[in-house]
């Protein structure tokens, strides 16, 4: 059966509380936030533990794609219809070659200002006796390459497999990843699709399971799937303790992710908004720095 029968979008109907799932966020409106960088930076100063939520736009600036809107495409496939369990279930070969593109993709990309700001204002503060955590809903990385520590992968990583059969999980930032897939992933329109057979796919020419020999799957969370629980559970105790949360490159309409500097908010605590455009939670938070992350971010978190 052709790939795109078996497939279904996302919708709003697909809800899930530790799902990842693609929904329009809304709440009470409040005043127009603040775009006052003075004011933040006496906030930010002042802050001992500070939680910056991160999502495609932070990565978008090192051109890494968000396969997200109008540009949700790789082939002719939307991205989002790839980026689940029933597509990998009925063509394994095709989402691994959409996966290898990702990966050859990403690794072929650096930390922008923005990714390095993060990292350096982390050492800074923990040096001071403060904290800052990353919470990103991305799966490329780039946190870690730009010297993150105190990290949470929401969705995974490009960079791990986990079996199917007995689930282990393993590191893997060989490119390509199988010698099956070398060369294989062209985003063009008019590529075929590779058609590899199972059996050369991620499983007995790369990491081989050590305890079985099912097949690999990318170690990222799908949309239809629920997040690692002891991840998300880690997460939200750095929200609810946290004094200060920054909301980076994100249009807040992941959940649930979108939900989380709401909640903050609504404890009184400051959000603070960077962008390249207003969102759906824009009037919600306390300040908003229009315009590339890479600009704003650094000049809001430098000593």
């Amino acid at each position: 059966m052709a790939l795109r029968a078996l497939l279904r979008p996302i919708t709003a109907a697909t809800t899930r509380s530790n799902k990842m799932t693609s929904t329009p966020v809304t709440g009470l409106i409040r005043k127009q936030p603040s775009s006052d960088m003075a004011a933040f930076r006496e906030v930010f100063k002042n802050a001992k533990h500070v939680v910056a939520l991160t999502g495609a736009g932070i990565s978008a600036e090192s051109g890494v794609p968000t396969f997200r809107g109008a540009g949700g495409f790789w082939r002719r496939y939307n991205a989002q219809d790839i980026a689940t369990p029933g597509a990998f279930l009925a063509n394994p070969s095709l989402v691994w070659e959409f996966y290898s593109y990702r990966r050859d993709l990403v690794l072929s990309k650096k930390p922008n200002p923005a990714h390095i700001a993060l990292a350096e204002s982390e050492k800074r503060l923990a040096d001071d006796g403060r904290r800052l955590v990353v919470i990103t809903q991305n799966i490329d990385e780039l946190h870690k390459d730009a010297g993150t520590k105190n990290l949470y992968e929401l969705h995974g990583t490009l960079f791990k497999t986990r079996c199917t059969k007995c689930g282990s999980i393993n590191e893997n930032r060989d490119s390509p990843i199988c010698p099956a897939l070398a060369g294989k992933g062209s985003p063009d329109p008019d590529a075929e699709d590779a058609r590899v057979e199972e059996g050369e796919l991620p499983m007995f020419f790369c990491y081989r399971c050590k305890k079985c020999t099912g097949l690999l799957r990318p170690h990222v969370v799908w949309f239809g799937e629920s997040l690692d629980p002891d991840v998300l559970m880690n997460a939200q105790k750095e929200l609810d303790s946290c004094d200060l949360c920054l909301v980076i490159g994100t249009s807040s309409v992941v959940y649930p992710a979108a939900m989380f500097a709401p909640e903050v908010g609504a404890r009184g605590v400051p959000v603070a908004e960077f962008n390249i455009e207003s969102t759906s939670g824009t009037e919600n938070f306390g300040f908003h720095f229009e315009g590339p992350c890479g600009s704003t971010l650094p000049k809001a978190l430098h000593p």
